[in-house]
């Protein structure tokens, strides 16, 4: 093999930021790879829009089956995004006999299973690398860096325009809706942000994480899900005076029960490193039961990181390819016939300490009839703050319990917001102690 040939399908932001790493570092990638790694052909549905980098001497098409049919074409690289033709195209490849490399998370974690088995089957890899994090080596680092630990436990802030969001409304006290439409003007939200907002994306990413970390299948249906829409500066607010800081969180634990695994907006004590991971930036706490806590930290997003984390797999299946070697490293960490299944746990069952608060009319008796249905579900008051300052003609009473089981919290707050008194639905936020510096 006197070069290793690329494809790639997709020339949008990422796209780019891949050619112009494999066209501008060609000398520094051939010195570590041994070979020269040519991007022989690009796809796209729009060639003529204007894009940073000379694809002078790069064969260009609009038509993606003419890259997956090149039989000259080692790596396909799929860079469009989305469910289909993403999917159809990575299938074909594969079938095809070549080596696949994408950032497509939402793919994988979808169909993730389809993906890799096939690969499986037709004796090829899948690499994955920028999936989770962007120009992070997360990937990398669990299934190879972290590979003699047992994960006792993930933490992440894996969506940098959610983290974005939460540092301005944080630092600056603006409701979450104006800082949205300041994050779309500057380009760091999409025109319709509900995957991000919502944690969507960010579920993606910990479906991927949780099935490298715990040899299951990927699983996206069964992750709990929750937003930061909802989140109000008079939260931020509170949590600062409580001594914590609002993040969205993606959250796996192994326990002898099962898998936590789920996404929603967390207090975490202020101090540690993960409340201060601010702007678009991204981090996962990762605990093994050997090595202990690491903390990954970086740009999980944009041209050039991503792009950076993707051209990673390239050489890296470049070198298998040059020493006629394959599937050396499984794709999720696990030999697929080795995995198993292991429940993910109900969010109902689960423990938390929780933040409430109520917008409450300001008279006698409130606290009490609201701390009676709390004591009627077993919920422990561990602090109640009750401040004058009216909103919507209500007060706001805010508390944080001890732990309890989320079951019990909804059909506590429930009954709470069918009281005369309370104006509204309560809010509540979980509370992560766990990560309390010591």
């Amino acid at each position: 093999m006197e070069a290793v040939k690329i494809g790639l399908i997709g020339l949008g932001t990422v796209g780019t930021g891949v050619a112009k790493i494999l066209i501008e570092q060609k000398k520094l990638l051939e010195k570590k790879v041994g070979k020269p790694l040519i991007l022989k052909k690009i796809a796209d549905r729009d060639l003529k829009r204007p894009r940073p980098v000379d694809l002078t001497g790069i064969e260009l098409t609009t038509n993606a089956e003419e890259v997956i049919e090149d039989p000259e074409i080692d790596i396909l690289i799929e860079l469009i995004g989305g469910y289909e033709p993403a999917k159809t195209f990575i299938l074909k490849a594969i079938k095809n006999g070549k080596q696949v490399v994408t950032a497509n998370k939402a793919l994988l974690a979808l169909h993730g299973e389809e993906i890799f088995k096939a690969a499986a089957k037709h004796g090829v890899d899948v690499a994955f690398e920028a999936s989770v994090g962007g120009g992070i080596p997360l990937i990398k680092g669990i299934k190879e860096g972290l590979v003699a630990n047992n994960i006792l436990h993930l933490f992440g802030i894996l969506n940098g325009t959610a983290n974005y969001i939460l540092t301005k409304m944080t630092n600056e006290g603006m409701p979450f809706k104006i800082v949205l439409k300041e994050a779309q003007e500057k380009g760091y939200a999409e025109a319709d942000p509900t995957f991000d907002v919502e944690g969507i994306d960010t579920a993606h990413k910990l479906a991927i994480l949780v099935a490298l970390a715990y040899g299951v299948p990927i699983n996206f249906d069964a992750i709990y899900i929750e937003g930061i829409s909802q989140i109000e500066p008079i939260d931020i607010e509170f949590a600062q005076e409580f001594g914590y800081k609002i993040k969205l969180l993606a959250i796996s634990r192994s326990t002898e029960a099962g898998i936590e695994a789920r996404v929603h907006p967390t207090m975490i004590p202020a101090e540690h490193l993960l409340a201060n991971v601010n702007g678009a930036y991204n981090a996962l706490l990762v605990k093994g039961d050997a090595v202990g806590n690491v903390l990954f930290y970086g740009l999980g997003a944009g041209m050039m990181p991503t792009g950076s984390a993707v051209v990673s797999d390239v050489v890296d299946l470049a070198r298998n390819l040059i020493k006629g070697i394959n599937q050396r490293t499984p794709a999720l960490a696990f030999m697929l016939e080795k995995r198993g299944a292991k429940p993910i746990l109900s969010m109902d069952e689960l423990e938390f300490k929780y933040y409430f608060r109520f917008a409450a009319i300001d008279q006698p008796g409130v606290l009490s009839s609201i701390a009676g249905i709390l004591g009627k579900y077993n919920i422990s008051i561990e602090s109640v703050v009750q401040k004058g300052r009216e909103l919507n003609g209500a007060v706001p009473i805010v508390m944080l319990t001890h732990e309890a089981k989320e079951a019990n919290v909804k059909q506590a707050l429930k009954e709470i917001e069918g009281l005369d008194v309370v104006k509204g639905k309560p809010i509540f936020i979980r509370i992560e102690d766990s990560l309390r510096v010591e």
